[in-house]
């Protein structure tokens, strides 16, 4: 009787730790990260000695500050994100010492399953997450490059050990897949010190592993399915990203990142009307109040739209856009207001009025110092910039 009522017991709490994990995860694709903290805290709450959720938490924080510094999204149209060339964020303190805290308990509490049991596999799934997790944030936040070089090939090894013991475990090859193209995809001093240190990559063979991870996981298929939108906008590939995207976007439709990024595909296959539909659709959700819409700040649509007439030559309705961007570039993240500023500089340039230009490029050196627009606006203060034929 007693098993019986603590299986009663137990079933409870791994039913509510689903539910609110399940809670989580859909406020996490919505852009929605405090309500999917607190969703994974009751989680954790529920089942206190899940790796799992305290993964969940960690990842979650690092993504609120991801999205706040404007890192979650891709430049419009061109598809240019170089490796290696993220701008550093800056984390609240109390973020980073929480961030470390629910990774660290979660590598606890998984390795203590390890010990017991070597070949648990959802205890080395969990902590080869959570080296992942600590990996991404050395990388993108603190720019520790060899602190995340190491957490990087121990998640990678982690889920090989997985793979091997159960290969039918499709979550296992994510890490895996992101590994191989991340790293065929470095620059080639970077590519060389791998091989020496033990590690290479491929990347066509990364982007098949993700692809069958988009269609067989479970745990990380939407994350397969994010990675590889923007791989394939990487690859020059955008048609194949498009259907991705629709689907993500019936699933989560409050994450207008997901709808600005089809704009994105839309500009990048030559479909111009459907590109400023995409985005005028953001505009009209605005608008209406619509959840996940309502809150954006009308300077990041006109960014947006700005950007897309600027690859298309548009001048004067980019420059209009780019203007009211800059003029309230205290609504936007660095990154976005630096960017307009330095387009602004561009389109002056495009149009033979130097002396504009030159004043832009230096508002955008100022606006965001350490940015990568502000040192690609240096080299403009000294040359103009030019746009190849074929852009």
């Amino acid at each position: 009787m007693r098993v019986a009522l603590a299986a009663m017991v137990l079933a409870c709490q791994l039913g509510a730790e689903v539910r609110h994990t399940a809670a989580g995860l859909q406020h996490f694709y919505n852009l929605e990260y405090d309500d999917a903290i607190a969703e994974f805290e009751k989680a954790a709450a529920d089942e206190p000695l899940s790796a799992e959720t305290h993964n969940n938490i960690a990842q979650a924080l690092m993504f609120r500050e991801m999205y706040r510094n404007g890192a979650l999204e891709t430049e419009l149209v061109t598809g240019n994100n170089a490796f290696l060339r993220r701008p550093k964020m800056n984390a609240p303190p109390e973020v980073e010492k929480r961030f470390f805290a629910e990774v660290q308990l979660a590598m606890q509490l998984s390795e203590s399953r390890i010990a017991k049991n070597p070949g648990d596999t959802e205890a080395l799934y969990a902590l080869g997450i959570s080296h992942a997790l600590r990996a991404n944030y050395n990388y993108l936040v603190r720019r520790a490059w060899r602190e995340a070089l190491r957490d990087a090939t121990a998640g990678w090894k982690l889920h090989v050990k997985v793979s091997e013991i159960d290969p039918s475990n499709a979550d296992a090859r994510l890490v895996q897949g992101v590994r191989d193209y991340v790293v065929a995809s470095l620059p080639w001093a970077y590519r060389v010190l791998g091989f020496f240190a033990g590690f290479s990559g491929n990347r066509e063979q990364g982007i098949r592993i993700l692809e069958d991870v988009a269609k067989n996981g479970k745990r990380t298929r939407v994350d397969a399915q994010i990675f590889l939108c923007a791989l394939y906008r990487r690859e020059g590939k955008p048609r194949q990203a498009l259907p991705l995207i629709e689907s993500l976007l019936g699933r989560f439709p409050r994450n207008h990142l997901l709808r600005l990024e089809q704009a994105q595909m839309y500009g990048q296959v030559g479909d111009k009307a459907n590109a400023i539909a995409s985005i005028m659709k953001v505009s009209e959700m605005k608008k209406a109040g619509v959840p996940g819409y309502a809150a954006i700040p009308w300077e990041k649509i006109q960014y947006h739209l700005g950007t897309l007439h600027f690859w298309y030559r548009d001048y004067p309705d980019a420059l209009d856009l780019m203007k009211k961007v800059t003029a309230g570039a205290e609504q936007v993240d660095l990154n976005t207001g630096a960017i307009a500023w330095m387009r602004t500089g561009q389109i002056y340039d495009l149009t033979d009025r130097r002396k504009e230009a030159m004043v832009a490029y230096r508002k955008t050196i100022q606006f965001a110092p350490e940015s990568d627009a502000a040192r690609e606006s240096k080299r403009y203060l000294g040359s103009p910039y030019r746009r190849e034929k074929d852009q």
